[in-house]
């Protein structure tokens, strides 16, 4: 089994990256493997809702995004790093995911998710909640921790030092660990997808 992680910060060698790195390997001591793919440093091109996805993902191949969405079939849990800059997600990872997820939903579909938010002060908690809406309009599990999922450090590395932001991190990885191993024993034991309603479109707006 694998967990994809995403790093959304400029710098690959970041705080949002260690962060990453520590809940990675308590992961590969659980048994599971894992791989950081980090957002390219150049500009993301936001999503238009131009509607015209492919198979492949986003219409426009620029950004990294379809080649995320390719490692991304193939994954079996997904953990989501962001720095925060101004009280939310960093700008390039939310145009990142948008397209992901506007292309490719179903690629992450019950499978299960968990966000990171690392920074130097505030605005953790409220990233964690805008980061969360992916897995929530997505159909799936969200991977908790023994606090929220976050770590604080202001220069590269510096996220190490905060005890109790990376025992978060290990205890966000034992416990996806633990839903993954669950979820195969569910499969062997055959247990099936739920079968999920569609089509159905409120919209109270004549």
């Amino acid at each position: 089994m694998k967990v994809l992680m995403l790093n959304g910060s400029c710098k690959t060698n970041g705080n949002t990256y260690h962060a990453l790195e520590e809940a990675g390997r308590q992961l590969r001591a659980e048994g599971i493997d894992y791989e950081i793919f980090h957002i390219c440093p150049s500009p993301v091109r936001d999503c238009t809702g131009c509607g015209k996805c492919t198979g492949s993902g986003c219409i426009f191949n620029d950004g990294g995004v379809n080649e995320f969405v390719a490692k991304a079939k193939e994954a079996d849990g997904f953990i989501f790093g962001t720095p925060v800059y101004y009280a939310h997600p960093s700008g390039r990872i939310l145009s990142f995911l948008d397209r992901a997820f506007y292309s490719s939903a179903g690629v992450f579909a019950f499978k299960p998710g968990a966000a990171v938010a690392v920074a130097r002060r505030g605005g953790t908690t409220a990233s964690l909640d805008v980061m969360n809406k992916y897995f929530g309009i997505s159909n799936m599990p969200v991977v908790t921790s023994s606090y929220w999922n976050i770590a604080h450090g202001c220069a590269p590395g510096e996220v190490t030092q905060d005890s109790e932001g990376m025992q978060t991190m290990r205890n966000l990885a034992r416990n996806m660990a633990w839903m993954l191993k669950c979820f195969e024993s569910g499969k062997a034991s055959g247990v099936s997808l739920p079968a999920l309603e569609s089509g159905n479109r409120t919209d109270f707006i004549r």
